[in-house]
């Protein structure tokens, strides 16, 4: 082989390390840390969410075993992306919460929050639960909202990267997020499918499936 064919073979051969090396940082990188999240965990999120993903109250949603693909997209959306206006879920505290946070700071903590175990809940209105299992079972036909169950899973746990994990979540958090999605832009404006399905459902009717869903499990 000439010395022209020798050099060539050894620039290829450098060029193919070289970015076997680039998606090895890349996926080191990409590879959630949850000693980084825990630590995240503890100094941004706990006073509103607990230490360990449960909050003390429906002021703020549980995250514990929550997916952890559903926990970033959340994240991502508090952000105002380029381009637009305003985020697609405004919530001031949590815009203040997520802006220094970066790709992988939400892997991590995600990911952290995710692999903590959540407590249980319980349904409060024992004379409101018929209904609200009927919504989550079974949806209600006549305006066109489909059983909970169908995206949510039988118990609640939800479907991973897809569609997050219910069971007992606070009967008001989950109240206040069905609100929201019926208002839409200025609320929550970042899931077509579920502002469609909430802005269906008569104010009792969210009352009594977010209760019913506070005592899935």
């Amino acid at each position: 082989m000439n010395r022209l064919g020798k050099f060539l073979v050894v620039l290829h051969t450098a060029a193919g390390l070289s970015g076997f090396a680039v998606q090895a940082r890349a996926a080191d990188q990409a590879k959630p840390d949850l000693n980084r999240g825990q630590a995240i965990a503890a100094q941004v999120c706990a006073s509103c969410h607990g230490a360990d993903g449960n909050s003390a109250g429906g002021a703020y949603p549980k995250l514990a075993g929550q997916h952890p693909e559903y926990l970033v997209k959340q994240l991502k959306d508090f952000k105002t992306q380029p381009g637009a206006k305003q985020p697609v879920r405004n919530n001031a505290i949590m815009a203040g919460m997520v802006a220094a946070l970066s790709d992988q700071d939400m892997a991590n903590v995600a990911a952290y929050f995710s692999s903590q175990a959540p407590k249980p809940g319980y349904a409060h209105n024992k004379d409101t639960v018929p209904l609200g299992q009927k919504i989550y079972r079974a949806g209600v036909a006549d305006k066109g909202v489909p059983a909970c169950a169908s995206c949510h899973g039988p118990t609640g746990q939800g479907i991973p990267s897809q569609y997050p994990r219910l069971s007992g979540q606070w009967a008001e958090y989950t109240v206040t997020q069905l609100t929201a999605f019926t208002q839409g832009p200025g609320a929550r404006n970042n899931n077509d499918a579920m502002h469609a399905i909430a802005s269906r459902l008569s104010d009792s009717e969210i009352k009594a499936v977010a209760d019913y869903v506070a005592g899935l499990h």
